[in-house]
């Protein structure tokens, strides 16, 4: 009495299939797949691309933010690209990783934030390198509390050739 079941279930779907010839609860593999690929093509073009011009090609991470991963004076930091702040801004974990030491008393207000007045260490950094990128004197802020990653402001985004936004996908040093 098994058949039974089988029999039923196959003449549900040919019923379903000669009343609705076009309805589909899948998609067909093979069209994903030549999406995924075409998508994944112009990712690596662009990457080649920016590459090619010197630049670096950042993807947009789940949270709809950009990260990357950059040498602050020879050391490795990850950070949040973050285009509307000012300066780069280090957590104490990254700037003591970066050998730079402060105390309490260098502690100071160094601006305003959505949160009110901001407490930080003014310093300069030598040099940021991103993927062949690089500058030298770059004004940052080391801020001791309140930041769960360093931000790479607009002190050091401003002296590449340039910064595009396009769709999923950060450009770097590329210039229009």
């Amino acid at each position: 009495m098994r058949a039974a079941p089988i029999v039923l279930l196959l003449l549900t779907a040919a019923v379903v299939g000669w009343m609705a010839p076009g309805l589909s609860t899948s998609t067909s593999t093979s069209d994903v797949t030549a999406s995924q690929a075409a998508a994944e093509a112009a990712a690596g073009e662009a990457r080649r691309e920016a590459w090619l011009a010197g630049g670096s090609v950042l993807e947009r991470a789940g949270d709809g933010h950009f990260y990357l991963d950059a040498r602050v004076d020879g050391q490795s930091v990850h950070f949040l690209v973050d285009t509307g702040a000012s300066i780069v801004a280090l957590t104490a974990e990254d700037a003591h990783a970066a050998g730079l030491d402060w105390n309490e008393d260098d502690v100071r207000p160094i601006g305003r934030g959505a949160s009110g007045t901001v407490y930080g260490v003014p310093v300069k950094l030598a040099r940021i390198e991103v993927d062949g990128l690089s500058a030298e004197g770059v004004e940052a802020a080391i801020l001791p509390e309140g930041l769960d990653v360093s931000l790479l402001g607009q002190s050091f985004l401003a002296k590449l050739p340039g910064v595009a936004i396009e769709g999923d996908r950060m450009l770097l040093g590329v210039a229009d």
